[in-house]
């Protein structure tokens, strides 16, 4: 009688720590797209950029409300990162063009750094 209380006790605790193991589903999805950047924010005819130290520039979307009051500022971004391909075409139309991927941020969360930009811009 004492070997099988023992046992199941051991079979029950060893459920729990697998249990305990495991990541909750929903956790790991979502924050594994998610991105922080810091760089220098800058604001032209209402589109928020903000320039990385390798001179990188992330063109900002969604909550981006409490950007401007600090254009000029070093901050650090949180949010989804996605690429989209932006072409320009030269004067034949087809001829001359180029593509260049434009990265995007879909801020989530900003944080102050500074009140002015250390990062290198080119």
């Amino acid at each position: 009688m004492r070997r099988t209380l023992l046992f199941t006790l051991f079979l029950l605790l060893s459920v729990g720590w697998m249990l305990a193991q495991q990541t909750p589903r929903g956790t790991a999805n979502s924050s594994a797209n998610e991105s922080t950047i810091q760089g220098c924010l800058s604001n032209s005819a209402g589109s928020f950029t903000l320039t990385d130290k390798a001179g990188k520039t992330y063109w900002l979307e969604g909550d981006t409300a409490k950007l401007s009051d600090h254009v000029g500022h070093e901050v650090r971004v949180t949010g989804t990162e996605s690429t989209a391909a932006s072409g320009s075409q030269g004067a034949t139309g087809t001829a001359g063009t180029t593509t260049e991927a434009k990265r995007r941020i879909n801020v989530t969360k900003m944080e102050h750094v500074s009140t002015s930009c250390s990062t290198a811009q080119k």
